[in-house]
């Protein structure tokens, strides 16, 4: 693991660069609500993704950074400075770092990771696509209040992998959503046996947390290798 080195003063950058050995592209990956880019989960995946031959950035947003430096927890910064983060990450990361070898990029991240993802790599010209890891199509408990507008209009390569039993959404939500044409055609959505928000099933599923990010690595990978000369 590589830590990249900060090119700007302005916003302050935390990122973290895993290195495949002969990587197909490099994937950036932004965190979930409740926990930075030192989360066991985004740490595995990285692994995971590594040994798929997929370099994978991990950044920390800036209000993640503040509770680091404080220990004080606080809710996550407004969506507009999430974007904007997010894009100066990119940007960083695809011109101005040697250590990615110019390797066609790929953004994504684990539910609000993945949905700031979802609301700027079409807009950034070098992205070739987005994979959400966990999409949080609406909060617990209120299906009503769908985050899924920008979703209807997506054109370029997005990859959602899902729990199941995700209370975020649902397979049968997201099928739903599906049918009734509230997300894009271009939208590929693939699903974890019995996964909750975080993947993790039920012990009589017979399946395991480990497996389902191998899994979802493996997916990842796979939707990235199909996308490299878009």
């Amino acid at each position: 693991m590589t830590k990249l080195n900060t090119i700007a003063e302005q916003p302050s950058f935390d990122i973290e660069l895993h290195e495949a050995d002969k990587p197909l592209a490099c994937l950036i990956l932004g965190h979930g609500a409740g926990a930075g880019r030192e989360h066991e989960f985004m740490q595995d995946i990285a692994k995971e993704l590594v040994a798929k031959g997929i370099s994978t950035v991990l950044f920390n947003f800036p209000y993640m950074q503040t509770i680091k430096a404080t220990g004080k927890r606080r809710p996550p910064d407004k969506a507009d400075k999430l974007m904007s983060h997010f894009t100066a990450v990119i940007e960083t990361c695809s011109k101005d770092n040697k250590a990615l070898h110019n390797l066609p990029v790929f953004i994504g991240g684990k539910s609000m990771g993945g949905r700031m993802a979802t609301m700027v790599y079409e807009a950034v010209s070098n992205v070739k696509g987005a994979i959400a890891l966990g999409y949080p199509f609406h909060p617990p408990g209120k299906p009503e209040k769908t985050r899924t507008e920008h979703l209807q209009t997506a054109s370029k390569p997005l990859l959602i992998i899902q729990g199941e039993r995700d209370t975020f959404g649902t397979k049968s939500e997201v099928e739903d959503y599906k049918k009734r044409s509230v997300l894009s055609t271009d939208i590929e959505c693939a699903y974890l046996d019995d996964g909750d928000h975080s993947f993790k099933p039920r012990k009589a599923s017979g399946k395991t947390q480990e497996e389902h990010i191998v899994t979802a690595a493996t997916l990842t990978a796979s939707f990235i290798e199909a996308h490299l000369n878009n």
